[in-house]
């Protein structure tokens, strides 16, 4: 029933203007067709800062879709990046883990997919050299290899990401600024993990924050997760709007309006 809500509420939403902004976009990687959305900034301005959005392990959704409306709205070229490509898109929870794995485990596909999106973000009007990139769970575990493989971006913030990496790869100078917004009772993060992130911060002399919610689980941006922290991942309002508040913040520090 939830997710017949959340469906009922999108088509409403696009029928009445709220995601009629967005324009898919089909791009490709070699011949793997990738089926993406790019939305103008509402405010123009000289700097056309521009948002590249990394969707959760389901790929693109009703939440990456009002994320790029809602920085639309702010003044800032967005454009939503597809992963898994066209016949490859998750049916259910075990699908979305074990792509989402595939790309976490073979990074350097992750980091050209990734790169592949920002060229249209690019083509879209963002200014090349005036880009942050976000995401979201799966997505926020992409914007940390954005920040690893060192994509022309000044940014990356990652809400509710994993934050591993195999022990095993060098590690580079990171030239990023980097936010991580982090529920406090996420199950899904351990803290050994936790703890090896933070140090690969350090060793790479990167410009990082961390930033944690209390009494939020895995997943606190997104309303369709309902409100029970039992199940791991859940909504929490509180959360969510204090890191969209401290997403605003990063930008206006790190991008030029």
């Amino acid at each position: 029933m939830r997710n017949l809500k959340y469906f009922i509420l999108g088509v409403l939403m696009y029928s009445t203007g709220s995601f009629a902004q967005l324009k898919a976009v089909a791009y490709k990687d070699g011949s793997q067709v990738l089926n993406g959305f790019k939305i103008a900034a509402k405010k123009k301005s000289h700097h056309n800062p521009g948002i590249l959005i990394l969707p959760a392990w389901h790929g693109i959704d009703k939440a990456s879709k009002d994320i790029a409306v809602d920085l639309a709205n702010l003044g800032y070229y967005s454009f939503i990046a597809d992963i898994y490509g066209e016949g490859n898109y998750p049916k259910d929870n075990a699908e979305a883990g074990q792509k989402s794995s595939y790309y976490k485990t073979n990074y350097k596909e992750y980091q050209k997919r990734i790169s592949l999106a920002l060229e249209q973000l690019i083509k879209a009007g963002a200014n090349p050299d005036n880009i942050v990139v976000i995401g979201y769970c799966f997505g926020g575990t992409g914007v940390l290899e954005a920040a690893r493989g060192h994509l022309n971006v000044k940014g990356v913030v990652s809400f509710h990401g994993g934050l591993g990496r195999d022990a095993t790869r060098p590690i580079e100078p990171i030239n990023t600024k980097v936010l991580v917004c982090h529920g406090a009772n996420d199950p899904y993060v351990s803290a050994t993990e936790t703890a090896a992130f933070q140090q690969e911060m350090r060793d790479t002399n990167a410009d990082w924050q961390m930033i944690y919610y209390s009494n939020a689980v895995h997943g606190f941006t997104n309303p369709e997760y309902g409100d029970d922290n039992s199940k791991g991942a859940a909504y929490n309002a509180t959360a969510a709007r204090r890191s969209f508040e401290h997403l605003k913040l990063f930008m206006n520090e790190v991008l030029k309006k």
